[in-house]
């Protein structure tokens, strides 16, 4: 053990790891800026635990009906061996076979384990990437893992890898509309991201079993329902922008040390829980010890950090808490009250601040003019 997984062990204290998942990777490419959020991910702290315990609490996770929703219309895409997703993947990849074969990989032969499910899924997929025939195989839910900040995770796919021609295709099944070919940019985005991780994943596997990892196709099908109705349609995403922004902030991940090494000597985040598992820690200690790692809040972290409130508490005032297109306009100015001050001729700028003066003199000037023909 290094002595920053020591430092990060300290960190989280007496809980828990916290399981990364597809998601939780996928989130980490939204903020990368956020020494925070990159602290406490490395650490494998529970967020969400955490800002219940201060009084920050975050509303994440998908409603009880957008769960069932989404798992019946993976079923209704995977059944009677996935004829749907073949209907469709042979409109785009001029699929040559009737039928493919179908492994169902949520469990090996009645067991559930993770270990178990990932030796089978390693297996299969070996056995796939080294065979010459051209034969399609569906995988449905292949455990896969990764190494997240220094440890080992697996990670549970909501997806189907599918072979043909010695490529590796990943799909994702999500439940959100496409209507009149269009679909919710962020959601798609969000889809994007989450099957970049799922690509890095099956290369890092084929690389580990010695087989070319550009097997593993950039293009990913992305599988939603058309229209208003349930019937299923597919789309091909390229992610290699994603993938270089995936591996970049793993690898930041990887390099907290340098961070850590900043932060003082035995600071924790630990919750201190009884033996009831009730958290006894107390909250300003806990919000003093936060502070000393620092954020870079934007409204966005809204939709993907469990940190997100107390944050934008601790922003407030801040030019940050507007957006990161307002933080980066005004170039380097950090309060609010300094960009009003600025914008009123209250205070003088200095040499880095004149630009950026200029634009908020500018904009104060016309906002005047029209509150001026308003009233």
């Amino acid at each position: 053990m290094t002595n920053t997984d020591t430092r990060l062990n300290a960190i989280r204290g007496s809980a828990e790891p916290k399981k990364h998942n597809a998601r939780t990777i996928a989130a980490l490419t939204s903020n990368p800026g956020c020494a925070r959020r990159s602290v406490l991910d490395a650490a494998s702290i529970d967020k969400q635990a955490l800002a219940e315990h201060i009084g920050y609490p975050a509303a994440f996770g998908m409603s009880s009906f957008a769960i069932a929703r989404g798992n019946a219309f993976e079923a209704q895409v995977k059944a009677n061996g996935c004829a749907e997703l073949l209907r469709l993947l042979r409109k785009h990849l001029d699929l040559p076979l009737p039928e493919v074969s179908y492994d169902d990989l949520n469990s090996v032969a009645g067991h559930e384990t993770l270990e178990a499910r990932y030796r089978r899924s390693r297996q299969l997929l070996a056995h796939a990437a080294r065979s010459d025939q051209d034969a399609g195989t569906l995988f449905d839910h292949p455990l896969l893992r990764m190494n997240i900040g220094g440890r080992e995770v697996y990670l549970e796919p909501d997806l189907v890898a599918f072979r043909l021609r010695d490529r590796f295709h990943v799909v994702e099944i999500k439940s959100f509309p496409v209507i009149d070919r269009r679909a919710d940019s962020h959601k798609v985005g969000a889809a994007a991201i989450q099957s970049a991780v799922y690509v890095l994943a099956m290369r890092q596997l084929l690389e580990q079993l010695g087989v070319d990892p550009a097997l593993v196709s950039h293009e990913v099908f992305l599988v939603c329902p058309e229209d208003f109705s349930n019937r299923p349609t597919a789309a091909l995403i390229d992610v290699r922008k994603q993938l270089t922004v995936v591996r970049r902030q793993l690898a930041r991940l990887a390099d907290v040390g340098t961070l850590v090494a900043t932060l003082p000597v035995g600071l924790t985040l630990d919750l201190l829980r009884d033996e009831e598992g009730e958290a006894t820690r107390s909250v300003d200690e806990l919000c003093a010890a936060l502070d000393q790692i620092e954020a870079r809040y934007a409204p966005e972290c809204l939709d993907t950090c469990e940190m997100a409130y107390f944050c934008r508490a601790g922003a407030r005032g801040h030019t940050a808490a507007l957006g990161r297109s307002v933080q980066e306009n005004l170039g380097g100015i950090d309060t609010v009250a300094a960009a009003i001050g600025l914008a009123t001729d209250a205070l003088a700028p200095d040499e880095h601040e004149r630009e950026a003066a200029h634009v908020l003199r500018m904009a104060e000037h016309l906002r005047r003019e029209c509150l001026g023909g308003a009233a």
